[in-house]
């Protein structure tokens, strides 16, 4: 698990799609910081589809920055 505190933007040039998964949003207090969790689980086509793939946090900074950086993206 990581906890990101800022953001670098580049443009990726070579996107491609990928497929669906699930993932849920967890609001999570330590006592000194509160964090924006987010887990992502595995594709239905993997080995053991559903299990936890990827957890990411965000502190109130990076939060956001990342909602500025989609809202000029999108």
């Amino acid at each position: 698990m990581a906890t990101v505190r800022k953001f670098t933007v580049v443009p990726l040039d070579d996107a491609r799609s990928y497929e669906d998964v699930e993932a849920i949003v967890r609001l999570v207090d330590c006592g000194r910081e509160r964090l924006i969790q987010i887990d992502t689980y595995g594709r239905p086509t993997r080995e053991k589809p559903g299990k936890l793939s990827q957890t990411i946090r965000l502190d109130k900074a990076a939060f956001e920055k990342l909602v500025e950086i989609g809202s000029k993206h999108f």
